[in-house]
């Protein structure tokens, strides 16, 4: 049996695969802006300018934000002309073969189940300032896990915990149901960034801002910081902010029209995000110094510093939402790929339950809610969040280079969106991705690698004897 056997391509993009279709364009955009605007924006930018780029912050949104919509771009003509709630692995599937597919996937999934309780700890980090500043406080032992060596005699994160239950809740009560959530939400932390914008503008100081790219510094232990070599290096740390555009194609087989929806959701949704970070990050080194930013709240601590407390503790309600909604998507998006592989019968049935009355995966909403519950109460994450970075960045290669195979093999294929440039853009996007790759750490590397290499144990012990193509 052939690792490189591909599935038949459907053309019906708009054809009842079992799931409910009922989210627009406009829907598809909020889920975008829901899933990118998040950690990144609340927290990142600051560390991003205090540790690796300084001013230069701004460069490294838009290197990042160039990479992202190279891979956009391919991901759009991808969307519109393949389709499926099994994103990058659908289109990898169809184009390159069941191996590199199940690569894909297994990638998406790291992606989604280590971001989902990364952002959750800094929610529940959020919360827990936020009562405290009303003189609520919550018991050490259930705010930090057990492992945590930094919080001794803490025992489980218990707003991770019920947040990630809350969302698992709602994301099982329907897709339009948790879309209406997130539009609301959306537009509460969009409200939060303008009011940032709208006080910081006022406060800015140009001579924070020089020089704009300090001059390299180099630690005891031969770490690197600013520079040229800082802006890349902050590009891919702050990727991390741009995680979750690809979440909208999994939304594909939920959508009335996708093949006119879907490009427009990843595109649109990306271009408005990197737009408010280039904006913010700016803004942010510009009204206290970059060097001050290395705080876990760096919007609401610059505002604090310029006297505008009123503002900075309604930022940090933005901040609560913002997370919130990042995490619903990334749960919502996790889920879908989880039930298109076993649709496919690389996982057990079980992935691909449906609701009977609300035609959500039930099946992949409970085991996935129930790993990252594990992870988000009790597993002290920490820079492990980097290797969701790897892993998505990986996926952008390969869904890459699924379009160029895809052009070639099958140059017939309905394209209701193309790429323009012929393939100097998805070139582009697996040269920036792989680059930004080779800028992560050791740690990260070695975590990747024993990621995929569970995944081989599990394709070749289990999905490749049972795949439907085998079978």
């Amino acid at each position: 049996m052939s690792l490189f056997r591909t599935k038949a391509i459907e053309t019906d993009l708009e054809k009842n695969t079992g799931l409910k279709r009922s989210l627009n364009a406009f829907d598809l955009v909020m889920l975008g802006i829901g899933a990118i605007i998040g950690t990144g924006i609340f927290v990142l930018t600051g560390k991003a300018a205090a540790v690796n780029a300084g001013p230069a912050v701004v460069l490294s949104f838009v290197v990042a934000g160039l990479a992202c919509t190279f891979a956009a771009l391919s991901y759009a003509e991808l969307s519109s002309s393949i389709g499926g709630a099994g994103s990058a692995y659908g289109y990898g599937y169809a184009g390159l073969g069941e191996w590199p597919a199940w690569i894909i996937g297994w990638m998406l999934v790291l992606e989604y189940a280590v971001a989902v309780p990364a952002v959750s700890a800094g929610w529940s980090e959020y919360l827990n300032t936020g009562l405290q500043s009303i003189d609520f406080h919550l018991p050490a032992a259930l705010t930090h896990s057990f492992l945590d060596k930094q919080h001794a005699g803490s025992f489980v994160n218990l707003p991770a915990v019920l947040i990630i239950a809350t969302l698992g809740f709602v994301l099982a009560k329907g897709a339009k149901v948790g879309a209406v959530l997130n539009a609301i939400i959306v537009a509460v932390k969009l409200a939060t960034i303008f009011l940032f914008i709208g006080v910081a503008v006022f406060h800015v100081d140009p001579t924070l801002w020089h020089p704009f790219i300090p001059a390299e510094v180099v630690d005891a232990d031969g770490t690197k910081h600013f520079g040229w070599g800082g802006v890349f290096d902050g590009a891919s740390k702050i990727f991390f902010a741009y995680l979750g555009f690809d979440a909208v194609s999994t939304a594909a087989e939920e959508t009335k029209k996708p093949s006119r929806d879907l490009p427009i959701g990843i595109l649109g949704s990306l271009g408005a995000c990197t737009i408010l970070y280039i904006v913010v990050s700016g803004l942010l080194t510009g009204i206290v110094p970059y060097t001050d930013l290395n705080v876990g709240s760096p919007v609401a601590y610059s505002l604090l510093q310029i006297g505008q407390k009123t503002a900075a503790g309604l930022i940090s309600i933005g901040a609560i939402a913002g997370l919130t909604t990042v995490m619903l998507v990334m749960f919502y998006g996790l889920t879908r790929v989880l039930f298109a592989i076993s649709r496919d019968g690389l996982l057990p049935p079980f992935f691909a339950t449906l609701h009977p009355e609300t035609k959500t995966p039930v099946g992949s909403i409970i085991s996935a809610g129930i790993i990252m519950i594990i992870l988000g109460g009790f597993v002290p994450l920490g820079e492990l969040a980097d290797t969701a970075n790897i892993g998505t960045l990986g996926a952008f290669v390969i869904a890459c280079i699924g379009v160029l195979v895809l052009r070639r093999t099958r140059p017939d294929l309905k394209r209701p969106f193309k790429a323009p440039f012929g393939p100097l853009l998805p070139v582009l996007g697996v040269l920036s991705c792989g680059y930004l790759m080779t800028r992560l750490g050791q740690t990260t590397w070695t975590a990747f690698a024993i990621w995929l290499v569970i995944g081989q144990l599990i394709y070749f012990g289990y999905s490749r004897s049972h795949s439907k193509l085998a079978r």
